[in-house]
């Protein structure tokens, strides 16, 4: 979407768009799947559990990160990759919106 139209909606709804761009990959899903198992990660290590190359991988860690869902600190050559707790708990907060709407009467 471009500039002149994402501005049309408010910063949690463009950032929410963002990070639900950043899940709809199931390459994207298996990295966060296993960051979440090791609860942290050298970037081979990833390489050897996705069966993807290493730069597909690492572009995906790229989105991840600018989604803030991941964070990577440079170690030596390689850089360690995690799950990044406040962008998660603010995805968890903003979708909660979603799941767990007020009970009310079906409108249909």
């Amino acid at each position: 979407m471009g500039k002149s139209k994402s501005s049309a909606f408010t910063e949690v709804q463009n950032r929410l768009a963002a990070t639900a761009k950043a899940l709809a990959h199931p390459a994207r899903i298996a990295i966060l799947q296993h960051l979440a198992k090791k609860n942290s990660c050298v970037c081979g290590d990833i390489v050897n559990e996705i069966p993807l190359s290493q730069s597909t991988v690492s572009q995906h860690l790229k989105e991840l990160k600018a989604a803030g869902l991941i964070k990577g600190e440079v170690e030596g050559v390689s850089v360690c990759y995690c799950i990044d707790e406040l962008g998660w708990q603010s995805l968890t907060d903003q979708l909660s919106v979603f799941i767990n709407k007020p009970d009310s009467k079906s409108c249909c």
